[in-house]
């Protein structure tokens, strides 16, 4: 088993063969599936070694551990302890590598229709070679001339590619309110059980979206202090009670019949969590009371030990990168890629409900072809691509630029630590709460624009 396993593994390291695991046991994989989730490998390689790069901790931890490590660091002209290979500059050019390794690739596979060409077979195979392409275009933003110049420009492209991913992440939130709705309500007609699901779902999130308002009003606002705090958590509330209302409101209903609650109640939470993000990441203010200087509207959790801090900064890094390779992969599906046009309400005759309704193929059962040793792969891509192989490629763009702005604090670059990714600056309070106000202003366009439009929303 071992040896056609691993000639399994060269034809795809080396190959147009899809990539699969050794394992026969394994559930079968589709040739789509295989691709999608190898580049996501590369990208998080890239992704953990910036965060590595960006982390005093880990670099204290390797000086002190890694035998000969400034002599190392020396011969690879480094610097001292190898200097010019952490901080913001660092991730910069690594960043900068595997942007320009996924917009060739992007560029590469425009108009891409079958699996059949060579263009696609790069597209799905070859991965060594791949892999090594993007260790060279990463170790070349090291050599690039001129690099004071380079990084203060590649900070406003990247800047400005990270909001365009941003405004794709809450596209596809929106659509996956959309969507999980309309899966549950086309389940009534066969089982009145769906109505109960989706009234039990609709009250959970309505309720820890009024919790965590309450919440954030307990700790985020003071008597004397936290204006902008108090301002904003009455806006979004107020906007989240309004969209709510316009959910279930009759002209709404007439245009689009499944909207409901459950599409608000996801938004608002989301909002409320967007909310709570952007007032965490505020700087702190300080009032003076009784002759002392008084931090007020702060997160509870400070208990002043430094291994509670590093517990929430590596559970909101993981949940933070996690959001990015799900945005990464989800909006590339054919069914997600409408999340950039208007949402329309075209249920499908054949849609079943399923409590798991996002993990549902778009495509239908294919040919299996043997992998000697190991998990059966399906080339579903013989009469046509499952998803746009050019925009995959710019999503991971966007998601490259998104990674290098987050990990370096956005515009608070000079002193960004990946163990201070939670810490307060400006530029990231008013980039997530702008985040709120654009995520509620896309659903209630998705409400009211069959409304402005009936003619273009007909059936």
């Amino acid at each position: 088993m071992c040896a056609p396993c691993c000639l399994s593994q060269l034809a795809c390291c080396c190959g147009s063969a899809a990539c699969s695991l050794c394992c026969g046991c394994c559930p079968k994989i589709k040739q789509s599936t295989s691709t999608r989730f190898m580049y996501a490998l590369f990208f998080m390689l890239v992704t953990v070694t910036c965060v590595i790069m960006m982390s005093p901790t880990v670099e204290t931890a390797m000086r002190e551990n890694i035998p000969f490590y400034t002599k190392m660091c020396e011969k690879l002209n480094a610097g001292e302890n190898c200097s010019t290979l952490v901080g913001y500059s660092a991730v910069y050019k690594v960043c900068f590598g595997m942007a320009c390794f996924f917009f060739f690739f992007s560029v590469f596979t425009i108009r891409v229709r079958t699996s059949t060409g060579c263009r696609a077979a790069v597209h799905n195979g070859f991965w060594f070679f791949k892999f090594v392409a993007l260790l060279a275009c990463c170790a070349g933003g090291f050599f690039l001339p001129n690099q004071e110049k380079f990084l203060e420009v590649w900070r406003y492209v990247g800047a400005f590619g990270g909001f365009l991913f941003i405004i794709i992440q809450l596209m596809l939130l929106v659509q996956f309110a959309h969507r999980w709705n309309q899966n549950w309500s086309s389940g009534v007609k066969y089982n009145k059980i769906w109505y109960a699901a989706l009234a039990l779902v609709t009250l959970v999130l309505f309720s820890v979206a009024v919790g965590a308002l309450v919440f954030m009003i307990m700790f985020y606002t003071d008597p004397e202090a936290c204006f902008l705090n108090k301002l904003f958590l009455g806006v979004n509330g107020g906007l989240c009670f309004v969209v709510s209302l316009l959910a279930i409101s009759p002209c709404i209903q007439t245009f689009q019949p499944t909207s409901g609650l459950l599409q608000s109640a996801i938004i608002s939470v989301y909002v409320m969590y967007l909310t709570f993000s952007a007032l965490a990441s505020k700087p702190v203010e300080m009032v003076e009371r009784n002759g002392k200087n008084v931090t007020v509207c702060v997160f509870p959790y400070k208990s002043g030990l430094q291994s509670d801090t590093n517990i929430v900064t590596g559970v909101g890094t993981a949940i933070l990168f996690g959001c990015i390779l799900y945005s990464c992969l989800i909006s590339t599906t054919k069914r997600s890629s409408t999340a950039l046009q208007v949402y329309r309400n075209d249920m499908p005759e054949n849609e079943r409900a399923r409590c798991c309704f996002c993990c549902v193929d778009d495509t239908e059962d294919y040919d299996d072809e043997k992998t000697a040793g190991g998990q059966n792969v399906k080339y579903d891509e013989k009469e046509g691509t499952i998803y746009s192989y050019c925009y995959f490629h710019f999503v991971f763009f966007l998601g490259s630029l998104y990674v290098m702005m987050t990990v370096t604090n956005w515009f608070h670059y000079e002193n960004a630590k990946i163990e201070r990714l939670l810490e307060g600056s400006w530029s990231v309070f008013w980039i997530k709460m702008a985040s709120c106000w654009v995520c509620l202003f896309l659903y209630m366009w998705t409400l009211v624009v069959p409304m402005l439009f009936p003619k273009r929303f007909q059936a």
